[in-house]
């Protein structure tokens, strides 16, 4: 299986998004000052389902 986890983070950094702090658990939470959103990214993210979610929440149009 894929590991999507640095991807999703290196379009989240690319796109303006920042690490804010650690959620619960294995979860980061990333904010971008430019659309005022907060992404939740798992730090284990297997499946290229579950990372397309995230891209969609933060905006993003990517998909993998």
């Amino acid at each position: 299986m894929a590991e999507y986890e640095k991807k999703v983070r290196k379009l989240l950094s690319q796109n303006g998004y920042a690490f804010l702090r650690h959620g619960k658990g294995d979860h980061d939470i990333w904010y971008s000052p430019i659309t005022g959103r907060h992404v939740t990214v798992d730090t284990k993210i297997k499946s290229r389902h579950t990372a397309n979610a995230i891209l969609k929440q933060s905006g993003i149009a990517y998909k993998f």
